[in-house]
């Protein structure tokens, strides 16, 4: 069982503010959300690193890299 507020009294929350606070959550969030998608990518890419230097990491051609994207 989680703890805290739901997602839907995080929305009536919300509603009560200004609308310039409800701007700036907004901008609050996103630049978060950046930041934690920038966080993500970076481990990734160490990882990636990681395994290359480790020799665990093995060729593959385009196509099977696109596949595995889209998979």
């Amino acid at each position: 069982m989680r703890n805290g507020i739901t997602f839907n009294e995080v929305l009536e929350s919300v509603e009560k503010l200004s609308l310039d606070e409800q701007e700036t959550l907004m901008e609050v969030l996103h630049r978060r959300l950046i930041e934690h998608r920038r966080s993500v990518l970076s481990k990734e890419i160490q990882n990636a690193q990681d395994e290359f230097r480790e020799g665990s990491s093995k060729p593959a051609a385009p196509s099977e890299i696109i596949k595995d994207i889209l998979s």
